[in-house]
């Protein structure tokens, strides 16, 4: 019995040592997003959210960006991605953030948040968020 479950705390610990939460927030980015004649002329500030939960085999001592993964690559996605083309929604775009981040083979779960903050006077911001995991692909 003593042998089981120190195989089962074994488990746990490693579970928890390789499990990481990355995130990237309050990304300011101009976008041409929007379904209404101003926002189709004109580009408008969004701001992206980005928490993902990250399976890796980090040792916590190499002190390699290789070793994890770089939050760098995370926001130059979606960079791309905003610059692109013309979105409709902001939940088209949403989706395909989170496609980008589930591409790399140890992120989990991806929450993205899009706000756009000058979209509706009085308000501070308004969006959107989606959570998508590796099993919805």
């Amino acid at each position: 019995m003593t042998a089981i479950r120190d195989e089962l705390n074994k488990a746990t610990t490693h579970e928890q040592r390789s499990s990481r939460h990355v995130f990237v927030h309050g990304l300011e980015l101009m976008a041409s997003v929007g379904v209404y004649e101003v926002e189709r002329r004109y580009e408008q500030r969004i701001r992206v959210s980005i928490d993902l939960d990250v399976r890796d085999d980090y040792d916590g001592t190499s002190d390699r960006i290789e070793d994890v993964l770089d939050y760098g690559t995370i926001v130059e996605a979606i960079r791309r991605i905003v610059g692109e083309r013309h979105f409709h929604l902001i939940e088209t775009l949403a989706e395909r953030a989170a496609e980008a981040c589930l591409s790399d083979p140890r992120v989990e779960r991806a929450r993205i948040a899009i706000a756009k903050p000058d979209a509706v006077p009085g308000c501070a911001a308004v969006g959107i968020s989606i959570e998508r995991s590796r099993d919805s692909l």
